[in-house]
């Protein structure tokens, strides 16, 4: 398993579009099981409601958890798109 932090940047925070974004490329790793850890609770990263019921504000510090197939890859790909969200 391999694991990093990261810090939502958007001024709007974590809101549906920009969820089901990362749903998408989340899925598009069908060998990898990926999670996202604030400081209360851990979720799956394939699902939408469970990344919005993280309430994530800008400066929020989450972990992201990848287990399975390129793990290196697969942690860069969702670090950068997290990283990547503006809006």
């Amino acid at each position: 398993m391999k694991s990093a932090k990261t810090t939502i940047q958007s001024p709007v925070g974590m809101h549906a579009r920009p969820a089901g974004e990362l749903v998408k490329l989340v899925k598009s790793f069908a060998d990898s099981k990926i999670s996202i850890a604030n400081s209360v609770k851990t979720v799956n990263a394939a699902s939408i409601l469970s990344i919005l019921s993280l309430g994530l504000k800008q400066g929020s510090e989450i972990e992201i958890k990848v287990e399975g197939g390129d793990e290196d890859a697969v942690l860069g790909e969702v670090i950068s798109f997290i990283e990547s969200i503006k809006d």
